[in-house]
């Protein structure tokens, strides 16, 4: 199983969390990036419909494949503020 983190950090003059070397929007308040980070990794993990779904990848090649709704990552959130 997969397993991702977010970081919450700050940022830009305020807090935000981020996934690897994406951030989300900037916060005011610590406690606010903290929510919303605990929200997005909650969300991780709920199950869905299995789906085609088609991305690009970083060279320009689109591709298509199934998306087992079942499959989700686990999911933690970290503090670094």
């Amino acid at each position: 199983m997969t397993k991702i983190t977010y970081h919450v950090v700050q940022h830009d003059g305020g807090w935000a969390y981020k996934l690897g070397d994406v951030f989300s929007e900037t916060f005011s308040s610590h406690d606010a990036a903290l929510g919303a980070a605990k929200r997005a990794a909650a969300e991780q993990q709920l199950g869905g419909s299995t789906t085609a779904i088609q991305w690009e990848d970083a060279n320009g090649k689109w591709h298509e494949e199934l998306s087992r709704g079942d499959d989700r990552p686990e999911t933690e959130v970290e503090d670094d503020g």
